[in-house]
């Protein structure tokens, strides 16, 4: 038992004891793989989700991925978390909520703030409130990197945060605010985790705000343009969904007083270039695809609400979650390039 991470600890505790988790946004991307993770570890789990942003598709494929028996602890609640009652309904009875449902995107939340707001601020307020009347043991939600804004220093530190540069951004910082009145007022325990760029199986390639790993995945296979916002300078802390996925599980269950009622990165704790990103991507489809090795990307301009670079200090969330990211940007990617070179081959 010495030498197992805390992680292999956690899965050997839940496996022999079921609990109830509610994890919203569950037909989404890091939804429907905590719900992968959850029924393979013997949990009951209840989701919620409006299909706003996610897929009947993954839901689908996580149940050929799990047995029988452990599908039909699954139950699955088609709900609006700007509803209220749909939000108090999912609650009931969860031991822990893993709120992920929100509407992603920076540029989008610069086209429709209102809308962003809504899911985001309102939505969560709902869930919080949902949550607390049902008095659920934590509750672990979704915090954004974007809430480090226009800080210029490198690496992150949970502590220093700049000014917002997105609506989207706004929303982040309001959801921890609101978190840390939650905990002061009401006495109600939860974990923020703020997402560095977060990529992996059933990360959705089309639509006008896909992210960058998925969209190249799909670009490259498929013969499709490839462009680079800006010269490629520009870098990020990429972190496979299996990293994301402990972070919540670790969080959740948390005994460590010192640990409720925070924020951590979660992140792997390397930069990548996106000229390297692209060069990493390349390698792995041109096995299977070789044309691919001839493909260059075309430079455009940079985006607007983008930071130019992002890495996570992560140090904070191994201290006192015991958080032991398995899979680096290379690793990961090596994962992911198994599952999209499978599920978009033509």
């Amino acid at each position: 038992m010495a030498n197992q991470t805390a992680y292999e600890q956690l899965q050997q505790r839940l496996v022999s004891k079921q609990s109830t988790w509610l994890v919203t946004g569950v037909a989404g991307f890091i939804g429907s793989n905590l719900l992968e993770t959850l029924l393979k570890l013997n949990q009951k789990v209840v989701g919620l989700d409006n299909f706003s942003t996610g897929f009947q598709h993954n839901l689908d494929e996580v149940e050929n991925l799990v047995s029988e028996q452990q599908w039909q602890d699954f139950t699955f609640i088609e709900g609006d978390i700007r509803n209220p009652e749909d939000c108090g309904k999912a609650c009931d009875g969860a031991d822990y909520v893993l709120h992920q449902a929100a509407l992603g995107s920076v540029p989008r939340s610069i086209v429709d703030p209102s809308t962003t707001n809504a899911n985001n601020i309102t939505g969560f307020l709902n869930m919080l409130v949902a949550a607390r009347d049902a008095r659920v043991k934590r509750f672990v939600y979704a915090a954004s990197s974007s809430t480090y804004g226009d800080h210029p220093d490198l690496p992150k530190v949970e502590d220093k945060i700049g000014n917002p540069l997105s609506p989207y951004a706004v929303t982040k910082l309001v959801d921890e605010l609101y978190a840390n009145v939650f905990a002061r007022t009401y006495d109600f325990k939860s974990i923020g985790l703020r997402y560095f760029n977060i990529f992996g199986r059933r990360q959705d390639p089309d639509g006008a705000y896909a992210a960058v790993i998925p969209k190249w995945f799909a670009g490259m296979i498929q013969g499709k343009e490839l462009f680079i916002n800006g010269d490629g300078s520009t870098s990020r802390d990429f972190c496979y969904i299996d990293n994301c996925v402990q972070a919540n599980l670790l969080a959740a269950v948390a005994e460590n007083e010192e640990a409720v009622d925070q924020v951590y990165n979660v992140a792997f704790g390397q930069r990548t270039s996106l000229n390297e990103l692209f060069g990493l991507i390349r390698s792995r489809v041109q096995a299977s695809y070789p044309q691919a090795a001839d493909l260059e990307p075309e430079y455009r301009d940079f985006r607007a609400g983008d930071v130019l670079h992002s890495l996570a200090d992560i140090g904070k969330a191994k201290t006192l979650l015991s958080y032991n990211p398995e899979y680096s940007i290379e690793s990961g990617l090596d994962e992911a390039a198994e599952w999209y070179l499978t599920h978009l081959a033509e």
